[in-house]
Formats: C-alpha cells, sequence, structure tokens
C-alpha cells in the first residue's frame, strides 16, 4: 500500500478514510481520468478496500466512466453530481482559508496602515 506523503486539507478536515482518500485523489486530479489500478496505486489503497468502498462512491454518483477502450474503464469525478459539486465547494473553501491563514501568519497588517493615505508634499 503507497503512503500518503502529505495530507490534503480535505483529509485534514474529514478524516483519512478510504472513501475519503479516492475522494481526495479524484478532486485533486479532476482533469483527468483513471483506472481502478491507477485509482488504487494514487489513493495508497489496497485492492481489497478499494472493492469493498468502490461501489457505494458509485451509488452517490460521485464517479463515473469517462471512456473505454477494450476492456478497460477509465473513471472520472462526476463534477454533475450534487455531491460532487458540494465536495468542490469544500476543496475551495479549505483552500481559500488556508491561504488566508497562511497569508496573515506571514504578513500580518494591522488595518489602521492600509487606511492611511500617503501625504503629497506634507499636505494631507
Amino acid at each position: 500500500m503507497a503512503s500518503i506523503e502529505k495530507e490534503s486539507l480535505l483529509i485534514k478536515a474529514l478524516g483519512n478514510s478510504p472513501k475519503m482518500r479516492i475522494i481526495d485523489f479524484l478532486l485533486d486530479n479532476k482533469l483527468f481520468d483513471f483506472s481502478k489500478k491507477e485509482i488504487i496505486e494514487g489513493a495508497g489503497l489496497s485492492k481489497t478496500t478499494f472493492y469493498r468502498i468502490w461501489n457505494d462512491l458509485n451509488c452517490l454518483g460521485i464517479i463515473k466512466v469517462s471512456r473505454t477502450f477494450g476492456k478497460t474503464k477509465l473513471y472520472k469525478l462526476n463534477k454533475e453530481a450534487p455531491i460532487s459539486r458540494m465536495l468542490l465547494k469544500l476543496d475551495l473553501y479549505l483552500t481559500k482559508k488556508h491561504a488566508e491563514l497562511a497569508h496573515s501568519a506571514i504578513l500580518p497588517v494591522k488595518p489602521s496602515i492600509l487606511l492611511v493615505k500617503p501625504s503629497m508634499g506634507g499636505k494631507t
């Protein structure tokens, strides 16, 4: 089983369950499609764990078949599904919140400094 090097914001917020790891992998790679084997490797799961929860994600509409070649089906995040749209919004919200916190920790600026106009030639 592959290890996840760094936990995502979504995993930190909602927990490191196998379902969340698959969802997180698909959210992070929403422009691409993957075989089941690639999803297993990308999410760092065992085959047994993956196949135990795969049907749940399929029934929720979170995943969809994007294309097929030969016997291989490729899957991706179903961005049209209401639950996927909510997860995308949550992921974006967490990212924005994290960026705001990181920015405020790096550049703590007093609000009064932002309101002061620079003086021109000694006149106010």
